[in-house]
């Protein structure tokens, strides 16, 4: 009788979780008192939502003594408002950062500069001088930012367009014949 095979487990939910906090860089904040985060509770402001839920636990994660507060306010098609974060300095100084229209990379990486510190900058010049992106992440960015670069607008998705790429597809020879059809003589 064959023995049955031992089932490996895979990595618990836990060590994933702190593999995602651990991961390079550590985005530690040097000389800010608070982080306060203003933004869209949903169908808008997609980068400062993503910040929120990729990169501020990380930096949360870092920062254990930064006091941090996320206002998620509803927002209806006709309110025109701006997500912001305003960053409180050990000093009593204030400074906004506009996150409207921004990747959750692009906002970490104002934020890091900011008061990212020595560390940050060090690893910034070095991920530079790799040719590496600064933060996990970035590259898909940078290929969203290439992609809109190069596709006309002539490709846009009309409706007259629309119609042309149906007629197209379903009068093409090369379609391979799907249900009854494939039967059928």
């Amino acid at each position: 009788m064959p023995r049955k095979p031992k089932f490996i487990p895979g990595p618990s939910r836990l060590s994933v979780i702190l593999k995602e906090l651990n991961k390079e860089p550590k985005l530690s904040l040097t000389g800010l008192r608070g982080i306060s985060l203003t933004l869209a509770a949903r169908n808008d402001h997609f980068g400062a939502r993503h910040f929120v839920k990729e990169e501020l636990r990380r930096i949360r994660y870092a920062n254990p003594q930064l006091s941090v507060e996320v206002n998620k306010l509803p927002k209806t098609i006709q309110d025109e408002w701006k997500p912001e974060m305003v960053v409180e300095f050990e000093d009593g100084a204030k400074t906004t950062i506009d996150m409207s229209n921004k990747w959750s990379t692009t906002i970490a990486k104002e934020l890091m500069d900011l008061a990212g510190g020595d560390p940050w900058k060090e690893h910034r010049v070095a991920a530079q001088a790799a040719g590496m992106p600064v933060l996990p992440g970035e590259e898909s960015e940078r290929l969203t930012a290439a992609a809109k670069k190069r596709t006309p607008k002539s490709n846009a998705r009309t409706p007259e367009n629309l119609e042309a790429m149906v007629e197209t597809m379903l009068s093409s020879p090369d379609r391979p014949k799907t249900g009854a059809a494939a039967i059928l003589p």
